[in-house]
């Protein structure tokens, strides 16, 4: 089973292909830090393989060991098209993580301007609040956006 997570890691996407079509069961398979292929490859942003795991079908909306999403982790790292990719692909915007928070409060957290849009465009709660009561409106001012002026 680790042999997909090595396969992603060296960004091998023939290996990758081939491992989930011997073994497709592997596509919601953890590894010792509780992701799965498409956490792990959204993760590096490896956009061509987290097409092809996409095409197995795999739970979308998986939590990792930290309890983060594959949508939340590349709203941290601004990948806008995978994030597309994902919502695309049945991605809870609303999916909240272990301190209550949801992709739109990463994305306004780590500045993702473009991500932010993204998901405000696909129902994404305005109002949801992390587990310290913090919108996402409120950690876009942290780094010095206005959420309201992103999505005029």
């Amino acid at each position: 089973m680790e042999d997909i997570f090595n396969a992603i890691r060296s960004e091998n996407l023939d290996l990758v292909k081939s491992i989930l079509s011997q073994n497709p069961e592997t596509v919601n398979s953890k590894d010792g830090r509780g992701s799965t292929p498409l956490l792990l490859a959204s993760y590096y942003g490896f956009e061509e393989i987290t097409k092809a795991i996409l095409s197995y079908s795999p739970d979308v909306n998986a939590k990792d060991g930290s309890g983060n999403t594959a949508l939340m982790g590349v709203c941290f790292k601004g990948y806008h098209d995978i994030a597309k990719l994902l919502i695309e692909s049945g991605a809870n915007v609303n999916e909240k993580s272990y301190n209550e928070a949801t992709a739109l409060i990463y994305a306004a957290t780590f500045g993702q301007k473009e991500i932010i849009r993204l998901l405000i465009e696909h129902g994404a709660d305005m109002n949801a609040k992390d587990n310290k009561g913090f919108t996402a409106e409120m950690h876009a001012k942290n780094q010095g956006l206005e959420i309201s002026e992103l999505i005029k």
